[in-house]
């Protein structure tokens, strides 16, 4: 189908190419052969009168014209998708949906279980794919590549609507044979002491209590460095090191795990855990389904009480 000159079916093939940055992975991504691949690149140059790609080995290398079309054309398509194609009811007992997320070890192990056992029950065709925390969430979010995003609200972006899911508190944690655990933390004596710290993504970026000291021109001592929250435990099992990581996450890990739980010496409120989505999914009605199974089943979880 052309408009204006253009065969629409280009954008489909565009929009692959920016996303795979490889002409074969593009062309399977999309079900069309290379050679239909590089001629629709072919007729792509012709229509915009730019190379919109240069070779680096096997990478494609967007021209600045290509990256100026990248976001019109995705979202052109996932208007197309929300709008038209998937208008019609959604079906969760039929569907066979796969949800791509973003969201934290924490995240998955105290509350995304339970979505999990509930849409293995009441949607089994759908399925789940989830991602490690990105860099450039807002920019997936903004192409449309990932359904939904749990992190908490304060690291959120204010340009697609979110919902609220519960809420939680931090707390210091160590080996249950920690003397020095055996007494209220002070502020003084949690600042000496070794600890495990998380830095998520590439960018390695701090959690919430580490950019609270940081903030406030304050530096702990560090000893281990790790990648998500449920790797604190092991890391200070068996030593005199400390960790600060989510309560109810705390006391998962304490059933197995010899840990004394203790109040953070830092004033620190409680965080909000929050579920995001692309603004162009607002309508979708598979995303509607997730986002109300989210809602309802983080309603019951009640604020666990802190333990020693």
């Amino acid at each position: 189908m052309r408009f204006k000159g253009l065969d629409l079916n280009l954008l489909v093939a565009l929009d692959a190419l920016m996303t795979e940055r490889n002409l074969t992975a593009a062309a399977r991504s999309i079900n069309l052969s290379q050679p239909a691949m590089s001629a629709a690149v072919g007729r792509l140059r012709t229509y915009f009168d730019d190379e919109l790609f240069t070779m680096i080995g096997r990478e494609l290398i967007p021209t600045p014209r290509a990256e100026r079309l990248a976001p019109a054309v995705r979202e052109t398509l996932l208007h197309v998708q929300v709008s038209i194609i998937s208008s019609d009811p959604f079906d969760p007992a039929q569907s066979d949906r796969r949800f791509k997320i973003i969201l934290s070890d924490y995240a998955t192990l105290v509350f995304f279980e339970k979505i999990v056992e509930r849409a293995a029950r009441e949607a089994p065709g759908v399925s789940f794919e989830f991602l490690p925390l990105a860099d450039d969430y807002e920019d997936l979010l903004r192409r449309g590549d990932i359904d939904l995003l749990i992190l908490p609200e304060i690291f959120m972006s204010n340009a697609h609507p979110r919902a609220k899911l519960f809420d939680e508190v931090h707390v210091c944690v160590g080996c249950r044979t920690n003397e020095q655990l055996s007494e209220p933390l002070t502020f003084e004596r949690y600042m000496s002491m070794g600890h495990v710290v998380v830095k998520f993504g590439n960018t390695r970026k701090p959690s919430i209590e580490e950019w609270y000291l940081l903030e406030h021109g304050m530096k702990r001592r560090v000893d281990v460095v790790v990648q998500g929250f449920s790797m604190i435990a092991p890391m200070v099992s068996g030593t005199e090191r400390i960790g600060t990581m989510p309560l109810r996450l705390a006391q998962r890990f304490a059933k197995t795990i010899p840990l004394r739980i203790v109040e953070l010496p830092l004033p620190l409120p409680p965080f909000t855990e929050a579920v995001q989505w692309p603004a162009l999914h607002n309508s979708d009605p598979a995303s509607l389904w997730m986002r109300d199974m989210l809602v309802e089943e983080a309603s019951r979880m009640a604020l666990p009480r802190e333990s020693r």
